[in-house]
């Protein structure tokens, strides 16, 4: 696995490589070991799987706050997403500014995704699959959320929107008393 950065700080992406032969491929997805760099001290402690049926569809942006803030690593096991992460933490020199990159079952990318950060993705093609590694437990009263389409921070998706649950489309935009989020 090589791990590259990304225009924001601490914000990474892991590229795995398959080996190939007459009977498939392989690939090392997760290596504590490897990624005991980034990882620190933190342990995966939980590990989800989303399937997005339509093309088009938006998911998050989503975050939670201290003590439940988390690290993701998100991967594309099946079709192709566009995948953004927002920087929002306190007093960061790149907040509100966000990175997207394009994940696939093809290309073996992972993003990493650390804590104060919101993440969302869209939908490149129909029946995809990510699969997520968290670093805290979901927590339901820590969970907030970011306008997919908040002029504050201008994310350029790449389709249209075709499907949006109710709780993303009723998140409020971004104010002047929004000041990020503290670890």
């Amino acid at each position: 696995m090589d791990i590259s950065s990304t225009t924001l700080p601490d914000l990474y992406v892991i590229n795995s490589h398959y080996h190939g032969d007459n009977r498939g491929a392989f690939a090392r997805l997760f290596c504590d070991h490897e990624l005991s760099a980034l990882l620190g001290e933190r342990k995966i402690v939980q590990i989800n799987h989303s399937i997005t049926t339509i093309k088009g569809t938006i998911r998050g942006l989503h975050f939670q706050h201290a003590p439940a803030a988390e690290m993701k690593i998100i991967r594309c096991l099946k079709g192709r997403v566009f995948d953004v992460a927002v920087d929002l933490r306190a007093g960061s020199k790149t907040f509100l500014k966000w990175h997207g990159e394009k994940l696939d079952a093809d290309n073996a990318k992972a993003f990493v995704i650390p804590e104060g950060f919101a993440h969302g993705f869209q939908t490149l093609e129909p029946d995809t699959e990510l699969l997520y590694l968290h670093t805290s437990h979901y927590q339901p009263e820590l969970e907030r959320g970011l306008r997919y389409d908040d002029p504050c921070i201008a994310i350029e998706w790449p389709l249209p929107v075709t499907e949006l649950s109710n709780k993303d489309r009723e998140q409020s935009f971004i104010n002047e008393a929004f000041f990020g989020v503290t670890l």
